[in-house]
């Protein structure tokens, strides 16, 4: 199931459980005690920053798949740690990762040492808009060993447990099969542990679609998640071979696709997989290409959000536009009511316009 401890930091009393929810996600993982000491120094310098320069914030730690694909049976699955916040941004970014710049009376690790001792390291920051700080670290063994290079997509994201649970009822994961790469995400009806069972199947079912188009994981998809409360689920595949995208939804699953300097939507069919199925699965298909950024998100994310802008942010992780996207996003006045993902498959920098 898919596990998340969301953690508020607005003050130096909850470092600590920053701390311990990163090395509990640590032995979820079954990192070793080095990375797991890696993962518990990053987790309480970002939340010491939240504390000492954002005016408090948040801070997300989750397994999540690798962000790049693999055709492998089983994901690999690394801890991810996401503070975000609203605070008055950074003004010199590049200053802050260096060596030797720490935050006044931290722990003096500073955002350099952070970034050497995690697998992947990421800062975004807008003044007066607020900072995303985002770190992956896996086992010991995998550490330079991704084939990143070769890769023409990637894809990242963030999960929000509703009230605080450290069970999500939204997932997504993604697969590869030679050229095409697939991306899904899974809202289990409601939330709590039955709608984390429903989008747990659809991860697991999800491993045997790989060669399958969107409609046809779909219909496999039903099938699996027969015997659950079912969910509303989205697939996307890019074939990056025949630049094209194929995409369809049941249920409500939000999708957005950048193309060049706009956006389109993505319309999923009404239904909930596993329970009450359409008879015809409508797929839609769009050409791809380097200026491309797909998002996926549950219903736990307001259906008017602003979709992200910039170049340099869309060209960032994809896991840090999901998380900007998530940011920017909320409201103190709607008050989030159901677990919330945002998923992100984009091209890699380099294959960019």
């Amino acid at each position: 199931m898919p596990l998340v401890w969301d953690v508020p930091v607005h003050d130096s009393t909850r470092v600590r459980d920053a701390r311990v929810a990163a090395e509990r996600a640590a032995a979820a993982a079954g990192l070793d005690a080095d990375r797991t000491a890696a993962v518990s120094l990053v987790a309480t310098e970002l939340a010491t920053n939240l504390v000492k320069h954002a005016r408090g914030g948040q801070l997300l730690v989750e397994l999540v798949p690798a962000p790049f694909p693999a055709d492998a049976p089983a994901p690999v699955l690394l801890v991810q740690i996401a503070a975000i916040d609203h605070g008055p941004g950074i003004g010199d970014v590049p200053a802050a990762l260096s060596d030797g710049f720490s935050t006044a009376r931290s722990l003096g690790a500073g955002l350099g040492t952070c970034r050497r001792v995690a697998d992947d390291f990421t800062l975004h920051s807008a003044p007066g808009r607020g900072t995303v700080a985002l770190a992956r670290i896996g086992a010991a063994a995998a550490r330079g060993a991704g084939p990143a290079v070769t890769h023409e997509l990637r894809a990242g994201g963030v999960n929000v447990p509703f009230g605080g649970a450290e069970t999500s009822g939204d997932a997504w994961a993604w697969v590869r099969s030679g050229e095409r790469a697939t991306l899904m995400l899974a809202d289990g009806l409601g939330h709590g542990p039955q709608a984390a069972r429903a989008s747990t199947a659809a991860v697991e079912a999800l491993h045997g679609c790989a060669h399958l188009t969107p409609a046809e994981c779909l219909r496999q998809l039903d099938t699996a998640l027969r015997g659950t409360r079912g969910a509303a689920v989205a697939v996307a595949q890019v074939d990056s071979g025949a630049g094209l995208l194929r995409f369809a939804g049941i249920g409500n699953i939000g999708a957005r696709l950048r193309e060049g300097d706009t956006w389109r939507h993505l319309l999923s069919r009404p239904g909930i997989v596993g329970v009450h199925r359409p008879g015809t699965l409508r797929e839609e298909r769009l050409p791809w290409a380097a200026d491309r950024t797909l998002v996926l998100h549950s219903d736990g994310l307001p259906s008017r959000w602003t979709p992200p802008a910039g170049t340099e942010l869309l060209s960032a992780d994809p896991a840090v536009v999901a998380a900007v996207t998530l940011r920017d996003a909320g409201s103190a006045a709607r008050p989030v009511r159901d677990d919330t993902a945002v998923a992100v498959l984009a091209p890699t920098p380099r294959d960019r316009g």
